[in-house]
């Protein structure tokens, strides 16, 4: 009798903690953002980044101009900018500081702090953090001790929400859209959104619009570990293990799954890289964004303005070396 009792508590403990997992799921993807208007992304001059390796994967340097030919729709394009790796680079450092990054932020700012050391003097940044409100910590600067003063200011959202596609589509209207050179947003996420504004086809059609390179690092975060920090509680269900597909935590890892799918295609359109990385190895990875930010070539020409309609455009990058791979944006879509 009293076996039953126990193991009748027992159960109910468990459920318990299901429902509070459940709860945890709910508020940490509530939406609680008020609208607010989208800007379309627009430019005369059509920027290709480009990305240059040899069969063995080892990036490829000193190319000019005169090595690349440029398509668009299949016909070459005279090559109005060009512009070597030795040229500065502006990169915005965009920091989930969402309610789910409690456990791991501090990890997350060390990285992001060692990373903001790898940038040349030449090169410049600014650090923004996102969760219901999006907010820029530091304004543009070369000055590595104002910037890592910036990342040590993020903090835990007081709100629930996570507006990260508002925030990479305001960073590359407002910020990135005047003046040309290289620009690359810098993403460390666990990819939820909720609370944006903007569409997640939408922010897609803006990046297509942009010359903005994205490189998202995607990192996973333990729920029990969330729940314990927010709550106090000591979860006694099973452990974590990300991509199961088995146990409570299905709903949880459907969302990362498709989180990440996301990622990777916007990090694709952009011609940029999508990682997976424990925060564990984010001072490895970090270091991987680094390099081939140092070995970008980008490439510019001027449309006919017949092709300014708003419709999509294929793009196409080939260079006069044998057996080179080139990674290069695709796409565009501008208006007059």
């Amino acid at each position: 009798m009293k076996s039953s009792i126990v193991n009748r508590q027992s159960s109910i403990g468990l459920i318990a903690l299901a429902l509070l997992f459940a709860f945890l799921v709910a508020i940490l993807h509530a939406q609680q953002i008020p609208p607010s208007p989208a800007i379309r992304v627009e430019s005369a001059l059509v920027s290709v980044p480009v990305i240059v390796s040899d069969n063995r994967g080892r990036y490829v340097l000193g190319l000019e101009a005169a090595d690349f030919k440029l398509y668009q729709d299949d016909v070459p394009q005279p090559v109005a900018l060009f512009t070597t790796s030795v040229e500065p680079i502006r990169i915005a450092l965009l920091l989930d500081t969402s309610k789910s990054t409690i456990t791991v932020l501090n990890k997350i700012k060390k990285a992001a702090r060692e990373f903001l050391l790898q940038l040349r003097p030449q090169d410049q940044a600014f650090v923004v953090s996102f969760d219901a409100s999006i907010e820029y910590l530091s304004p543009l600067s070369s000055d590595h001790k104002e910037l890592e003063d910036a990342i040590k200011k993020a903090k835990v959202g007081e709100y629930t929400g996570t507006r990260m596609r508002d925030a990479i589509l305001e960073v590359m209207q407002r910020k990135f859209r005047s003046g040309q050179g290289r620009k690359a947003i810098v993403l460390l996420t666990d990819g939820q959104d909720y609370g944006s504004v903007v569409s997640a086809s939408d922010l897609l059609s803006a990046v297509g619009a942009s010359n903005t390179v994205i490189y998202s690092i995607y990192y996973n975060v333990d729920p029990r570990e969330v729940m314990k920090k927010l709550f106090g509680v000591h979860s006694r269900l099973p452990a974590h293990r990300p991509g199961s597909r088995r146990g409570p935590y299905v709903v949880w890892d459907e969302r990362e799954e498709r989180a990440a799918a996301y990622l990777e295609e916007l990090s694709d359109l952009s011609a940029g890289r999508f990682y997976r990385s424990a925060v564990t190895d984010l001072k490895e990875t970090f270091a991987r964004v680094a390099e081939e930010l140092r070995h970008q070539y980008l490439l510019g020409f001027y449309p006919d303005k017949a092709m300014l309609d708003g419709s999509l455009h294929l793009l196409r990058v080939e260079v006069s070396l044998p057996e080179a791979l080139v990674r290069a944006r695709r796409s565009y879509r501008a208006v007059n």
